[in-house]
């Protein structure tokens, strides 16, 4: 069964509109698919409509931002209520201040030499309350300052380059709060990606499962196969479930397609193991 439980559609900083990103995960084989937009649940009802017409089972879900370590962080919430009145403000709350960050990232670049940047990257948000890096990052290449999306991040937007600009998220404790409290199971995304060193992760994990957290990403677009083992490790030692997922963004342009994404390893308990 292929389950793909990260994936994001232009209601956040993905390409694809929720019912097309059905379309396309379906025809690449996806049996089992989740939309976790970033901070947002607005497109979960036209994919869940567009899956239960091809015959997908539909997961519903939501990628929450948050500060840890002075790290940025990604929680995903699985399984949720996307009504829940607690994770809906929570969502707003963390929404706010994107459109004034994304200014200032607009600024940086000028300094740097890359003007207009900000209504370059206007052309590729369909929610103006969440433009991202993401979208610089499509205006950087499509100008020809960069020549794909990786370069981007090596050269601009990242902590110590032009256009980083840090933002206060939600807390774990509040991320994970809102997802619980919408009936959902809460999922470290993509673990390997964070600078944290090994104390640093050791105490998010500890504090992830303190307030309630279930689950890690073990197979993602955002590891390498070196990162499966060592995260399907972690999940054994820890006790959490195993997630999966590419975490798409775009045809082209995310690191891993649906069809290539690899199985969990085996020894550990998939999250979805009690769903069907």
């Amino acid at each position: 069964m292929n389950v793909d439980l990260h994936c994001h559609s232009n209601v956040s900083d993905g390409v694809l509109a929720p019912a097309v990103l059905a379309r396309y995960a379906h025809q690449a084989g996806v049996d089992v698919w989740a939309l976790t937009d970033h901070d947002e649940v607005g497109g979960i009802e036209r994919a869940r409509a567009a899956a239960t017409t091809l015959g997908m089972r539909f997961v519903a879900g939501v990628e929450i931002s948050i500060t840890f370590a002075g790290e940025t962080v990604h929680i995903v919430g699985l399984q949720i209520d996307h009504t829940n009145p607690d994770l809906l403000q929570g969502l707003a709350a963390t929404r706010n201040g994107r459109d004034a960050r994304g200014r200032e990232i607009a600024a940086q670049l000028a300094k740097a030499g890359i003007p207009d940047a900000y209504q370059g990257a206007l052309k590729y948000v369909d929610n103006p309350d969440l433009m991202s890096r993401t979208h610089f990052a499509r205006h950087l290449v499509e100008t020809g300052v960069c020549a794909s999306i990786p370069d981007v991040f090596r050269k601009y937007l990242t902590e110590g380059k032009p256009g980083y600009v840090p933002h206060r998220w939600a807390s774990l404790e509040q991320a994970v709060g809102w997802i619980r409290s919408a009936g959902g199971i809460a999922v470290i995304a993509h673990p390997g990606r964070y600078k944290l060193g090994a104390t640093g992760e050791g105490v998010l994990f500890d504090e992830f499962k303190q307030y309630g957290g279930t689950a890690i990403e073990v197979v993602t677009g955002s590891h390498n196969p070196d990162q499966y083992r060592i995260y399907a490790e972690q999940a054994r030692r820890y006790g959490f479930l195993a997630s999966r997922g590419t975490d798409f963004h775009a045809p082209g342009e995310s690191r891993v397609e649906f069809s290539h994404l690899p199985p969990l390893p085996a020894g550990v308990i998939p999250v979805w193991h009690d769903w069907f």
